[in-house]
């Protein structure tokens, strides 16, 4: 799902079904991917594609990808491939992935080094949630604290 990708797969796998983590961390890993890849070589092409049927739709892309620009061509001009990466690895809310995807495409951004990048970045977020959903699962047994359970 957009929103929660990674973010959400990998606390439901480990906390909630108490799957192996080395499965739980490929499985979202992929499954975060394979649609990025989709969105980074068609949604430029589908966009134009339903622009070009629809004056409505070419209002919104227009708007969005105008807003998207204003918002954050300084970053990308600073940044580069590595503000990618972290927008990415950083496991906030809207800042994942897809988002990543999107943003990508609307500044125009190479879609070889796009590609990297997101999946540097879904590897390096999925680290950082699969470490801290072992760490908050296992906080007993690293701290010796008693959980008290209903």
């Amino acid at each position: 799902m957009p929103i929660g990708e990674l973010r959400l797969a990998i606390p439901m796998g480990l906390a909630v079904y108490h799957l192996n983590v080395a499965s739980v961390f490929f499985t979202a890993v992929v499954g975060n991917a394979v649609p990025v890849v989709l969105l980074l070589l068609f949604l430029e092409k589908f966009a134009e594609y339903i622009s070009s049927k629809s004056g409505f739709f070419k209002n919104i892309f227009s708007w969005w990808q105008d807003n998207a620009r204003k918002k954050h061509y300084e970053n990308v001009q600073k940044y580069g491939i590595l503000g990618l990466i972290l927008f990415v690895a950083i496991p906030f809310p809207l800042t994942g992935a897809w988002t990543g995807a999107l943003l990508a495409t609307l500044m125009n951004l190479p879609i070889k080094k796009s590609l990297s990048a997101l999946f540097m970045g879904i590897v390096l977020a999925g680290f950082i949630v699969s470490v801290l959903v072992v760490l908050g699962t296992n906080i007993d047994k690293y701290f010796g604290w008693q959980i008290i359970t209903g």
